[in-house]
């Protein structure tokens, strides 16, 4: 079937956040279900809506794209533009001039190993597709598909860390009756939490502490929570070095967090199951009162797990809602950076203050 043709004209006529054009390689996308997921933020892919962003893409210094990117973009394809009239060409070069002028660093320079650069990335991109088609098939349960694999380590590695983008949620199991427990809505991670941090932190005061002490306690918890954020998204969720190269523990990593790197903007896998949640929980929750004494210790866990739900619902902001210039703004960049151009740091979620200390922060 022969590929629906745009006029420039048509494709300017799309540029605001509900219905958002662009143009690539002369293919038209629309790329309306994205804006608010676009790992740059949204107000970047709509200050081109409507507009050639070829040459933008290619940019590694103004805007640099992971290979994931481009297939992410054919997902979105519609149609391709139709420059079969002279009126055409004239809007499209100006149309790219325009764009050209809306970048924030410029190349200074242009030369010719610039361009085999280019030409080679595009290149790579072509083998990384060709590396896809041997790993999981969307359309297809996952799980089972991992587990009667023969996937190495680190062709596993690679893979989980090249991020696909779906409309929906992928299938994990097949079994409906299995899926639901897979998926996890932002907003039960307050319901189901909430109640046990009041419960622990009326016992804190049922125990005899008095306000001032368990406030304190329970403040001190929150602060150790962000310790604990760094360490388990680190030393558990990454513990891909350490990983054992066999299949069970592949998919032990896969069910953990690789899902999440693998399909970073699925809404329904980016806040943690209860069950998964309670699972690591009642570990910290027996070091905590190994460590304090009982009062103490329900005061400590109550604000810790308050910190993880402040971490679970930041997570989910910084991934999907348009977030507050003030500290989130930076939060989503430097987030996003560690899906989309280096997992092997910018562990923080709620802040930057523990990848400072260990030296793990990213450099944007």
């Amino acid at each position: 079937m022969a590929q629906q043709k745009f006029s420039v004209q048509q494709v300017q006529a799309h540029k605001s956040e509900d219905s958002c054009w662009v143009i690539h390689n002369n293919n038209v996308y629309d790329v309306s279900s994205f804006v608010q997921d676009h790992p740059g933020g949204e107000e970047y892919i709509l200050d081109h809506a409507g507009s050639d962003i070829t040459d933008l893409m290619s940019d590694k210094l103004s805007h640099a794209h992971s290979e994931g990117a481009y297939e992410m973009l054919e997902e979105f394809l519609i149609g391709s533009l139709d420059t079969t009239t002279s009126a055409t060409t004239a809007a499209a070069t100006a149309v790219t001039s325009s764009v050209a002028t809306k970048r924030t660093n410029a190349k200074t320079t242009t030369t010719t190993d610039d361009e085999n650069e280019d030409e080679d990335y595009h290149k790579e991109t072509d083998l990384i597709a060709d590396k896809k088609s041997k790993f999981l098939d969307l359309s297809q349960p996952l799980l089972w598909q991992l587990w009667n694999s023969d996937f190495s380590k680190s062709f596993y590695l690679e893979q989980v860390h090249i991020p696909r983008h779906l409309k929906g949620s992928a299938r994990i199991f097949g079994s409906p009756y299995l899926e639901v427990f897979t998926k996890t809505p932002w907003f039960v991670i307050p319901i189901f939490w909430l109640p046990i941090i009041a419960y622990n932190f009326n016992r804190s005061l049922e125990s005899g502490l008095t306000a001032d002490t368990a406030a304190y306690y329970f403040f001190s918890g929150m602060f150790i929570w962000t310790l604990a954020e760094y360490v388990i998204h680190r030393f558990l969720f990454h513990l891909d070095d350490f990983l054992p190269d066999s299949t069970f523990w592949l998919t032990a990593h896969f069910l953990l967090h690789g899902i999440h790197h693998y399909l970073p903007m699925d809404r329904l896998r980016l806040v943690m199951p209860p069950a998964l949640a309670v699972a690591l929980a009642v570990p910290l929750f027996k070091l905590g009162h190994s460590i304090f004494a009982a009062p103490q210790a329900y005061a400590v866990m109550s604000g810790a797990f308050l910190g993880y739900v402040l971490y679970d619902m930041t997570h989910y902001y910084l991934h999907h809602a348009k977030v507050f210039k003030i500290h989130f703004k930076e939060m989503k960049t430097y987030h996003l950076a560690h899906h989309y151009k280096n997992f092997e740091g910018g562990y923080g979620i709620t802040s930057k203050i523990w990848d400072r200390v260990f030296n793990t922060e990213l450099k944007l």
